[in-house]
């Protein structure tokens, strides 16, 4: 049995949901005889819970922008909900995909004696972005590779040959609820609807749709179709549309769209989608850009994702024989 932190469960962004699933299909292809056995990071476990989470031998977090340049002493302080003391009693945990927060200074001394003592210092741990190894190094985890957030695994060159150069018919896109900008937000809106003849919104946050009606002209209402706010129906029309683009401010979102062989522009709106531009040439073009934003739309682009192929595979070969052990 393998124990994993589950940053889905609970969550208010269905963007963790695009996460975990590939998090949980790597470590099944992993691990094809191990049963994973899921625990929420949003929500303190009772001490029965721990327990049993910390019983099993191999324990993962699901990659999301969970590590935090400051640790509290209280569980339900901390993004991962953990009591301070808990790194001394619990199964060292290895990061699978994991990312910064956001750009911050450098770890206080709680985040360093946490994450020295909560993470394993036998298996090589996996980060999504060179900024997020960086902090590692700095509160003394040493034994960490970029490997890239595990939605992006799939995203072969084999796989980017089969997303379209040039501009489709329609779009769908996102905003983000915790990020607004309305003057830019409504500016990407009226490109979207100069561009293309469809235009679609997925509501991926809790509070995205109340933003988008807020920002919404009255002459834009007739133009956007706003889809249910769940994954499956992001899915399906991602799959069954026959011209769709994807442009928006939620990063995974657009992961998901190339997963389906979209073609996808990122609008940058932190570090997340900056430093994936940075270290694997994802499209992003920055939220102010306006100009920049048009001329991507418009223009014809090869999707060419630069993976970290040999960090990723190195990270997963380290488990080979695992349960032979």
């Amino acid at each position: 049995m393998i124990t994993v932190y589950d940053t889905a469960c609970g969550s208010k962004n269905l963007g963790d949901q695009i996460i975990m699933e590939s998090v949980v299909r790597e470590l099944a292809a992993i691990f094809p005889h191990s049963h994973l056995v899921t625990y929420p990071t949003h929500y303190p476990l009772s001490r029965h819970a721990l327990r049993k989470a910390w019983a099993n031998q191999l324990a993962f977090v699901g990659g999301t922008n969970i590590l935090r340049n400051k640790r509290r002493f209280r569980a339900h302080r901390n993004p991962w909900s953990l009591a301070f003391l808990d790194a001394r009693r619990m199964t060292p945990a290895i990061f699978m995909g994991v990312g910064a927060f956001k750009y911050s200074g450098a770890p206080d001394w709680k985040a360093r004696w946490f994450y020295q003592r909560a993470l394993s210092h036998s298996w090589i741990h996996s980060v999504r972005d060179n900024y997020t190894l960086c902090q590692l190094l700095q509160m003394g985890v040493n034994n960490v590779m970029n490997t890239g957030c595990p939605t992006m695994w799939c995203l072969t060159d084999e796989h980017c040959r089969n997303i379209p150069y040039s501009r489709a018919n329609n779009v769908i896109f996102t905003l983000t609820d915790y990020h607004q900008d309305y003057v830019s937000d409504k500016a990407l809106v009226a490109i979207l609807l100069k561009s293309y003849e469809g235009v679609f919104f997925w509501p991926q946050g809790s509070g995205d749709l109340a933003y988008v009606k807020k920002l919404m002209r009255d002459d834009w209402h007739a133009r956007i179709t706003i889809i249910p706010s769940h994954l499956q129906a992001f899915d399906s029309l991602l799959e069954h549309s026959h011209s769709l683009d994807y442009v928006g401010t939620r990063l995974h979102a657009g992961i998901r769209a190339l997963q389906k062989s979209r073609r996808t522009i990122i609008v940058g709106i932190d570090n997340r989608a900056l430093e994936k531009q940075r270290d694997f040439n994802l499209k992003v073009c920055h939220r102010n850009n306006a100009v920049a934003l048009t001329e991507a739309i418009e223009g014809s682009f090869q999707t060419q994702i630069r993976l970290p192929s040999e960090c990723i595979e190195k990270w997963k070969l380290q488990f080979d024989g695992w349960q032979q052990v």
